[in-house]
């Protein structure tokens, strides 16, 4: 194709392997992230895959970071024809124990780097006329997690962002602006997140390869469409969370508990989430589920009748006017013979 395109959080993932399918179709990949050595590394497997690429360390919450990586791509090869913002981090705790400095930093990181990224794009774009920015949010831009607050918040952020840009771009049918949901996808992501957690994180289960998601940002930026869920069936899942939010909730929350930490303890600490770890970047996680989808469908089955009998014998409680098991009854007060009778 011999198109240019900007790649960020090129260094490990998701961003490595697409950085790599690029060069393989001929396309010139301009590679950034803040891990230099790793992502020289990517930028090696780019040249022995028979493409060139131009390596680029930014740290995408830095907005001149961002500025001083668009000017490096157009002073390279006098423009680029495509950005995909795909850099990320993530903090795993909850709103209330876990650090707020760190999850301000999420939303920096994702939600602020993207906007950052998307404005250095679609600037050049509007100069030549055309161009194709890819937003990659995630299936969580969708929905709610428990343990990933700002993650949440970041994804949803950029599913608005992209949003907003179309609508402001309406009259430039040249210019396509596109969102990609990926699920759950083995990549180093997990074990590099800063975490207030005590047990180590992990792909949940059935996890797709990040091979997946990269082809299928390769075919947006061939035949560019407004979202993309990947893989497609996880749309089928956000239809059923709408339609059974609460038992939804409660699924996920028990499954989350259950598949998404291992049985290994992890000290606390802020992981890549201010500086890169200094790891070699790689496209797959050290820690893939050991879940198969069979036994998963057995255990959510399981599960679900278990959730369902739990609100039975709420609602049944309700309805025999006792407060559901672990609500205390309030007391009524006396009533007062000498207070003021309304």
């Amino acid at each position: 194709m011999n198109r240019v395109v900007v790649v960020t959080g090129a260094s490990s993932g998701i961003g490595r392997e697409l950085a790599v399918q690029l060069a393989e179709r001929g396309d010139t990949v301009v590679l950034a992230a803040r891990g230099e050595e790793a992502l020289d590394e990517t930028a090696e497997a780019c040249q022995r895959a028979g493409g060139e690429c131009l390596v680029v360390p930014t740290d995408v919450s830095q907005r001149e970071e961002v500025e001083r990586l668009r000017r490096a791509a157009i002073e390279a090869y006098g423009g680029f024809d495509a950005w995909v913002n795909n850099a990320g981090v993530t903090y795993f705790a909850t709103l209330t124990s876990g650090e707020m400095d760190d999850h301000v930093r999420v939303v920096e990181t994702n939600l602020f780097g993207a906007m950052y990224g998307a404005r250095a794009a679609v600037t050049h774009f509007l100069e030549r006329g055309r161009g194709v920015l890819v937003n990659v949010s995630s299936i969580l831009g969708k929905t709610g997690q428990p343990f990933v607050p700002s993650y949440v918040i970041s994804k949803h952020g950029i599913r608005g962002l992209s949003e907003a840009l179309r609508a402001e771009l309406a009259d430039e049918p040249d210019i396509h602006v596109c969102t990609i949901f990926p699920y759950a996808t083995d990549t180093p992501h997990f074990e590099l997140a800063g975490t207030n957690m005590n047990r180590r994180a992990r792909a949940m289960p059935p996890a797709q390869s990040p091979e997946a998601v990269a082809r299928a940002i390769v075919r947006l930026l061939d035949r560019p469409r407004r979202e993309v869920h990947v893989p497609r069936i996880a749309a089928a899942g956000l239809l059923l969370t709408k339609l059974f939010p609460k038992t939804s909730e409660r699924l996920l929350l028990h499954a989350l508990r259950e598949f998404h930490f291992d049985e290994r303890l992890e000290s606390k600490g802020e992981g890549n989430l201010y500086e890169p770890t200094g790891e070699p970047g790689h496209v797959h996680g050290d820690r893939p589920p050991q879940v198969s989808t069979p036994k998963l469908a057995v255990w959510a089955v399981r599960e679900l009748a278990r959730i369902e009998a739990d609100e039975a014998r709420r609602f049944f409680r309700r309805r025999a006017g006792r407060p559901p098991r672990g609500v205390r009854e309030t007391p009524r007060r006396r009533h007062d013979d000498h207070a003021p009778r309304p």
